[in-house]
């Protein structure tokens, strides 16, 4: 998905407000690693851009204007495409912040948080990682139902730590420093995590544990 030879993560910003995106877009050039290849202020326009343009990460607005986040995301997972989005918003409500984590974004970022955090956040979605602010956390806790479906997998104590603190966000070398492990114990933790819970990315362990195991974490 990234450029592995410069490791520049390529990014589409989609936000209807004009000095936002020009903001951001002077910004990103003193960052060597993140380049805006495009801009736009729909979701009908970005899924156009993504045709012509090669994208690791969507940067995107919740309100734009008679369209919507979940729009796009909606449509780009149809489309295949094979990047990462991540939320910029002034602010989400519960029940839509449940439906774009169920749709796979990346992350969810309050604009309130100044540009150093954001361009961590970016290259921590770009890494594969799921970037979701705590504010959000109690809201997503509170508003999704657990799963009717199949019995869900035992987890252990050390599954449910790692588990607790993928959905703050924290890294493997930051989930090794809280656990005082290795940082190859935490991805073998990892590892053992995914398989319980039948899926391949920390997005998918998020939506899977808000889903079915809210109440053991």
């Amino acid at each position: 998905m990234t450029n592995l030879t410069t490791q520049t993560i390529r990014l589409l910003l989609v936000d209807d407000h004009v000095m936002f995106r020009e903001g951001l877009t002077r910004m990103f050039e003193r960052e060597q690693d993140l380049k805006i290849v495009s801009q736009c202020a729909s979701a009908t326009e970005a899924l156009a851009l993504l045709r012509g343009a090669e994208v690791d990460v969507v940067l995107l607005d919740v309100d734009l204007g008679p369209e919507r986040a979940l729009d796009f995301v909606t449509a780009a997972k149809q489309a295949g495409f094979p990047g990462r989005t991540l939320i910029v918003t002034a602010g989400i409500s519960e029940q839509e912040a449940v439906r774009l984590i169920q749709c796979g974004v990346a992350g969810i970022l309050h604009k309130q948080n100044s540009t150093a955090v954001l361009c961590q956040a970016i290259r921590q979605v770009a890494a594969g990682e799921v970037c979701l602010e705590k504010a959000y956390l109690g809201s997503l806790f509170r508003s999704v139902d657990r799963s009717h479906g199949s019995r869900p997998a035992k987890l252990t104590e050390r599954d449910r730590e790692v588990l607790r603190y993928t959905l703050q966000g924290l890294s493997n070398r930051e989930i090794a420093v809280k656990m005082a492990l290795s940082e190859s114990a935490v991805k073998a933790s990892l590892r053992q995590v995914f398989g319980k819970l039948n899926v391949r990315t920390r997005a998918q362990a998020v939506k899977v544990a808000l889903e079915q195991y809210k109440d053991q974490l």
